[in-house]
C-alpha cells in the first residue's frame, strides 16, 4: 500500500509536492514535541555559533526556524519524485552545477574520490548524479519499514551505483573501489556506532564524529571532495556544488570535515536538517569530556 502511494505521489508535479511538504512540514512540528524541541534546539546553538552570539536576536531566529520546518517537509515530499521518476527526468531538474571539473579531475588522477555530502538541501540527488557520469559505491543501511527499504533500494540503484552495507564488508567494498580508482558517498555528519567515532567539536558542541572518512583517505590516497545540493525556489530545481577538500593529514581529519561542513551550511542554514539527532551518545560511547569546546 505504502509503495503504491510513493508512486501515485511521484505522479505530481514537484512543485505540488514541495508545497504539500511544506504544510506537512509544520503538521509534523506542530504535533511532535520532541521532534520540535530538538530541531529548536539544535537550529539555535547553531546559529549561535555561525554568527558569533550567545543571544541571538529572536526575530532572526524565528525566520530560520519557519523557513527549516518548511524545507525539512519539503525533502520529505520531493522523495516520491526522487526515487520512482525516471531517472533523466529528475537530473533535468539540476539547472546548475558548480565545481564539477573537481570530480573528474580526481578521478583523472587515478586514485579515488571521496564525495561528501551532509544532511543538507536535496542530498538524495548527488548519488543520483554522480552515477548518471561514473560507478559510484555508497553504505546502504536498511531501514525498519519494509516499504521504505523497497522504495529507497529502488530509487538510489540506479545508473552506476552500488549500494554496499553499511558494515566491515561494505568498508572493505568502498576501499576496494577506491583502489579501482572510482568515486565513493558518505553522508559526514551521520554519527557513527560505538568505535567508529570521536568526540569533536560540530557548532560549537561535541558531537561524535565518524573516523571512516580519514582512515579511507589515508588508505587510498583519494581526493576527498565536499558536495551540497541547494533546493532552489519552487518550481525551479536545484544547483549543485562540489567543492575539493585540502586536508591536512599530520592533524586530525574529523574536525576539520566538521568546519567544511559549517561552511557549506553557513552559506543556506535554513536547508540543513537540524532535526537530526546529531548530538546523540551512541550505544556503550562513553559520553563527551569537558575538553572539548562547547561554546561559540
Amino acid at each position: 500500500m505504502m509503495v503504491r502511494l510513493f508512486y501515485l505521489l511521484a505522479r505530481l508535479p514537484l512543485p505540488l509536492l514541495h508545497r504539500i511538504g511544506s504544510l506537512l512540514g509544520w503538521l509534523a512540528y506542530l504535533t511532535s514535541g520532541r521532534y520540535a524541541e530538538r530541531l529548536r534546539d539544535n537550529l539555535r546553538h547553531g546559529l549561535g555559533f555561525l554568527y558569533s552570539t550567545a543571544e541571538l536576536p529572536e526575530q532572526q531566529f524565528r525566520q530560520v526556524l519557519r523557513d527549516n520546518v518548511s524545507e525539512a517537509g519539503k525533502g520529505a515530499m520531493e522523495l516520491p519524485w526522487i526515487w520512482c521518476r525516471p531517472l533523466d527526468e529528475v537530473l533535468s531538474t539540476i539547472t546548475s552545477c558548480h565545481g564539477w571539473e573537481h570530480v573528474e579531475s580526481a578521478k583523472a588522477a587515478g586514485k579515488g574520490v571521496i564525495l561528501l555530502t551532509p544532511h543538507f538541501g536535496c542530498f538524495e540527488l548527488i548519488n543520483l548524479y554522480i552515477a548518471s557520469r561514473q560507478p559510484m559505491t555508497t553504505m546502504y543501511r536498511r531501514p525498519r519499514w519494509e516499504f521504505l527499504d523497497i522504495l529507497m533500494h529502488a530509487g538510489r540503484a540506479r545508473g552506476q551505483t552500488k549500494l554496499v552495507a553499511a558494515d566491515m564488508g561494505g568498508v572493505r567494498h568502498m576501499l576496494k573501489a577506491l583502489k579501482r580508482g572510482e568515486s565513493i558517498g558518505v553522508l559526514p555528519d551521520q554519527v557513527p556506532g560505538n568505535g567508529d567515532g570521536e568526540w569533536h567539536s560540530f557548532f560549537g558542541r561535541p558531537a561524535y564524529t565518524m573516523t571512516l572518512i580519514g582512515r579511507l583517505a589515508e588508505a587510498s590516497g583519494a581526493t576527498v571532495i565536499m558536495s551540497h545540493c541547494r533546493r532552489l525556489p519552487p518550481g525551479q530545481g536545484f544547483e549543485l556544488n562540489f567543492q575539493p577538500l585540502l586536508l591536512d593529514m599530520h592533524t586530525p581529519i574529523p574536525p576539520q570535515i566538521n568546519a567544511a561542513m559549517e561552511e557549506i551550511i553557513r552559506l543556506c542554514p535554513e536547508q540543513y536538517l537540524w532535526s537530526y539527532n546529531r548530538y546523540k551518545v551512541p550505544r556503550g560511547a562513553l559520553p563527551p569530556s569537558d575538553t572539548i569546546t562547547t561554546q561559540c
